[in-house]
């Protein structure tokens, strides 16, 4: 699982994010006047701040139905998307997704409130400081970065909670270039709690990102079989100035707030590859695609070889069983 070159500490994993912003890319595209999402349910977790926040003001003035899946923020959060958008098409569903009732509950209320989605965005992300349980005794970065999105989505599909065969109809995974960085997939210790502190928080945010773009795009591969029935995109933003780095030592806080500010992209910028992969027609009946910043890349060999995909896929199921949360099929 060890990082071997550009991520698997937090300056070289910074100094890293800084040179890629700089290095010169190939643009995919750009929105175009006539990409709408008028008359669209798009749903986005982790929106209550950051790349998240922006990419629901965005995507409410791209005249989508914004269902904002959050912990923290409500309603004072939709009321900003509101401002900032002019739509009052905000709607705010409460989720935790260190817990997988707390998920259930969402797809309740999708089902409930909501109905079939035409687009899901999973972007919630966390780097903790040093490993910490949830209940169910799984390591919370592990929880959220990973095995929130397989366990949602899986459960909304389950439901028939996301359109199919509509040729604009995505679920778009905000992921990171970090997942390069790990070595090989650590197959014996697969949802096993481990201590770890900050100095090993960029190697697991790195692995758990792995985990997460072989999960898209073995997802993809079910579902898109024969033709395409729901689009799966993953990408990467960059560096952004966010608060994700709120958990580390108080001594660098001034340090990263300055790197941040100066080199990093605002979550407004930042927001591009999500409305892109969320609106554009340009990928209308595209199976699969990944992005970092507004560059199309292939990611990783390991997160593309089929016998990895059904294995984690397997994996992944068997632990969520084995807690007590069947998804079904």
């Amino acid at each position: 699982m060890e990082g071997n070159s550009q991520y698997n500490n937090p300056v070289k994993a910074t100094l890293t994010g800084i040179t890629n912003l700089f290095k010169s890319k190939e643009r995919v595209g750009e929105l175009k006047e006539s990409d709408r999402l008028d008359g669209k349910k798009v749903l986005i977790t982790g929106s209550s701040s950051g790349l998240g926040l922006a990419s629901a003001k965005q995507l409410a003035s791209l005249g989508a139905e914004v269902i904002m899946a959050v912990r923290s923020g409500i309603p004072e959060k939709g009321e900003e998307v509101k401002k900032a958008s002019g739509s009052e098409k905000i709607q705010m569903l409460y989720v935790d997704l260190l817990d997988f009732n707390s998920i259930k509950d969402l797809v309740e209320q999708v089902k409930g409130k909501i109905g079939p989605l035409d687009v899901v965005i999973c972007n919630a992300g966390i780097v903790a400081g040093k490993a910490r349980k949830t209940k169910d005794g799984l390591e919370e970065m592990f929880m959220v970065n990973y095995v929130s999105s397989f366990y949602f989505l899986r459960l909304l599909l389950a439901q028939n909670l996301i359109k199919k065969n509509d040729p604009a109809s995505r679920i778009v995974i905000v992921d990171s270039e970090s997942h390069r960085d790990p070595k090989a997939f650590n197959w014996d210790d697969f949802g096993k709690f481990k201590e770890h502190k900050i100095g090993q928080t960029v190697s697991l945010y790195g692995y758990y990102k792995l985990l997460l773009v072989t999960f898209a795009h073995e997802l993809s591969r079910r579902l898109n079989d024969e033709q395409t029935t729901v689009s799966v995109f993953s990408l990467c933003p960059g560096p952004v100035n966010s608060n994700i780095a709120r958990e580390a030592p108080a001594i660098f806080q001034p340090l990263l707030k300055l790197v941040f500010s100066l080199f990093f992209r605002s979550p407004e910028k930042a927001a591009e590859p999500v409305l892109y992969m969320s609106a554009s027609a340009d990928l209308n009946n595209k199976s699969w695609d990944y992005m970092f910043l507004m560059e199309r890349k292939n990611v990783d060999p390991k997160a593309t070889e089929q016998a990895n995909g059904v294995k984690l896929w397997n994996l992944s199921n068997e632990l969520i069983t084995s807690l007590g949360y069947p998804i079904g099929d």
